[in-house]
């Protein structure tokens, strides 16, 4: 059943997952993806962000239909992607995977396909070309293509479908610097009609540009939601040093307690504070007592690639933390002698 914000006016979310379980065989019962539940609504860039197997493809893939050991809810526009995609291939663009096209095609006759297949307006394929900068290339077969080609093709795929929902994974991956500003362009430009977008992607300056709001996903889980201004609200102070400082030194330098401050890695220190000029300036004397240097110091919003860090990487405990500085150590001292 649609949640409570599931629907405006009447018309069902373009997206909304609930409770998404995934397993497959093999995997000694470790699900994929593991109560996953979040929505993508008209007129929104939602980016789905997570590390290599934290189950973001396999949630594309449930919410195109393209898998059948889902358990929970997965809605769009209110229907079964599965049970209902016919209904659905005039109201979605969907990008195919990688190496999803049909090699043997030009490029021209790839964009018709699909174009056809989700009943769009005569016309609609070449627009697309020129508009992704492919009509040079319509007579090009998919193989001859450079990989940023091709991905800018799979992209021109997704826009040959429908206007209501636009579904990519990895849009800008290989793709020159112009093609990824092109890309952004007309992702936004799909939300502002009205369009519902939902992107998977590795880079976060992709995020930023064009995301109203982020997913992130690790280990078959949600982790953390909301806007790139919410997700990095928390201040911080970050530096690098010598490895195995006093923390509490630390917390008392910058005038907050003990349990604010933690070594995330060896040599790598979190302040969890709203920093002050002076709380820095105090920092950096008592580091200076110690004759320590500190490297790469930050103060102030989490940046949207640290907070993804903080959320997805597996602490470091202290016994970890001496076994990789000992070894660093060890390294440097081999390279002195050599």
């Amino acid at each position: 059943m649609p949640t409570t914000d599931a629907v405006k006016g009447g018309e069902p979310l373009p997206i909304e997952v609930a409770d998404l379980v995934i397993r497959y065989e093999g995997t000694s019962g470790v699900p994929a993806v593991d109560g996953a539940s979040f929505v993508v609504r008209a007129g929104e860039v939602v980016a789905l962000v997570g590390p290599n197997g934290a189950g973001k493809t396999s949630t594309l893939q449930a919410i195109e239909g393209a898998l059948t050991s889902a358990n929970g809810s997965v809605r769009v526009f209110g229907l079964d992607p599965r049970a209902e995609r016919r209904a659905l291939a005039d109201r979605w663009g969907v990008m195919p995977q990688s190496g999803g096209l049909p090699m043997g095609l030009t490029v021209g006759e790839t964009a018709s396909l699909f174009a056809s297949l989700h009943g769009q307006p005569s016309g609609t394929a070449e627009r697309v070309l020129a508009t992704m900068g492919l009509a040079d290339l319509r007579s090009q077969r998919w193989r001859r293509l450079s990989g940023g080609e091709q991905q800018r093709l799979s992209v021109a795929v997704a826009l040959c479908g429908g206007n209501d929902l636009l579904m990519l994974d990895e849009p800008t991956a290989a793709v020159d610097a112009a093609g990824r500003d092109r890309i952004l362009e007309l992702i936004s430009a799909r939300a502002e009609a009205g369009a519902g977008v939902l992107l998977t992607t590795h880079r976060f300056d992709d995020v930023e540009a064009v995301a109203q709001r982020v997913v992130v996903m690790d280990r078959g889980q949600i982790v953390a939601s909301g806007s790139v201004a919410e997700l990095t609200a928390e201040q911080s102070v970050r530096f690098t040093a010598t490895p195995g400082l006093d923390l509490s030194a630390i917390a008392s330098s910058l005038g907050v307690r003990a349990t604010a401050v933690s070594e995330s890695g060896p040599g790598k220190y979190v302040a969890r504070v709203d920093p002050s000029p002076q709380a820095v300036s105090n920092l950096t004397s008592w580091l200076a007592s110690q004759g320590v240097i500190a490297e790469a110091l930050t103060a102030g919003r989490v940046p949207l690639e640290q907070r993804f860090r903080d959320l997805t990487m597996p602490p470091v405990d202290e016994g970890d933390a001496s076994e990789e500085a000992a070894g660093g150590e060890r390294t440097a001292r081999r390279r002195r002698r050599s």
